[in-house]
């Protein structure tokens, strides 16, 4: 089994593929004017978007998580919408209700605010479950049902939700099921002294305002793109390899695992590695998988998805720690790539 490499003919993209390209990099050099560090957040919100999946951003407050998303929103273009999620909301606020009109003596739909491109689900584990439950459609089919009936959401659709790690007081915890939706749930952590600087230098006095490089159309362009991304059969074997090692461990010399995983990750988990590897090869100007993508996707789309013991949560064993273990215990494969292969 193998390391990949280049294509042998040493061609590269055509001009369309470098305008492509171009393009991408533009987005990401125009979110990071704004946005000081996070360069790992940055990239997956990107990622997220061309693999047509959800975000989960997990940061204490403070640490760019909801000017990350909106100014992403501001450089793709489309519509957004923000949503401060409390206690004290219902799921009509979010995805619409039905409104009696007395004049007409009949009733009309009122479409909520999730009825956008971009959805800013703030703090999101501070809202009741039954508010939480009322994404799920949302975002599994990209629609909402109201009175008996279907309401498709604008293309592209993603959600983009934030969460508070350390606050306990009022907060509900996201359900398995919930998170298995989000393709991402990536870690933000505290700015470096350096960036620290940087920021206050930078955000002081006159902060920079981005501005819109891509439209929804040429996004939904990038994203089928994204979909031809060639997935080599040792590659693709290598994702289901990661994954069942998740469910039995021990056949994958992991018996250590055994008493920390109770339920290993769902098939959503592998087609997430896939779609997200493929994003990522687009904006690394690649149109073929290597199984160095898989590895840099893999701890945000596998992370959430574990479910651990009560035992190893007692002992503080952290779900991504346990992905880094399976990284380093199920070899990747080496691809050699050649022009009739693609």
């Amino acid at each position: 089994m193998t390391v990949a490499e280049e294509r042998s003919d040493g061609s590269g993209p055509d001009d369309g593929a470098d305008a492509d390209l171009r393009l991408l990099q533009q987005s990401l050099a125009e979110v990071r004017r704004v946005i000081v560090g996070q360069d790992h957040m940055i990239e997956r919100l990107l990622v997220a978007l061309l693999a047509r999946g959800h975000c989960l951003l997990e940061g204490v407050p403070g640490v760019a998580k909801t000017l990350a998303a909106s100014t992403l929103a501001t450089v793709v273009g489309g519509t957004f919408a923000r949503i401060q999620f409390t206690p004290d909301l219902v799921p009509s606020d979010i995805v619409g209700t039905r409104v009696y009109h007395p004049s007409s003596e009949s009733f009309d739909i009122e479409l909520g605010p999730v009825f956008v491109n971009f959805l800013l689900a703030d703090e999101v584990n501070r809202a009741p479950a039954k508010v939480q439950s009322a994404l799920l459609e949302v975002m599994a089919e990209r629609q909402v049902t109201l009175a008996g009936r279907t309401h498709p959401l604008p293309r592209p659709f993603i959600v983009l939700a934030t969460q508070n790690p350390i606050e306990s007081e009022g907060v509900y915890p996201l359900p398995e099921v919930q998170r298995d939706r989000f393709l991402f749930k990536v870690s933000v952590a505290h700015p470096t002294a350096g960036e620290e600087l940087e920021i206050l230098h930078r955000m002081s006095v006159s902060p920079p305002l981005p501005s819109q490089v891509l439209d929804p159309a040429r996004l939904m362009a990038l994203q089928k793109l994204a979909d031809q991304v060639s997935v080599h059969q040792l590659v693709a074997d290598y994702v289901v390899r990661l994954v069942m090692a998740t469910r039995s461990p021990a056949e994958y010399g992991l018996r250590e695992l055994e008493e920390a995983v109770e339920i290993g990750v769902s098939p959503r988990a592998t087609l997430g590695l896939v779609a997200a590897g493929r994003g990522l090869a687009l904006l690394r100007g690649r149109d073929y998988l290597l199984p160095d993508d898989v590895r840099d996707v893999a701890v945000d789309v596998m992370g959430h998805r574990l479910m651990l013991t009560f035992d190893a949560l007692a002992d503080g064993v952290e779900p991504e720690d346990v992905v880094r273990q399976i990284l380093a215990a199920v070899p990747p494969p080496l691809v050699v790539w050649n022009q009739a292969q693609r």
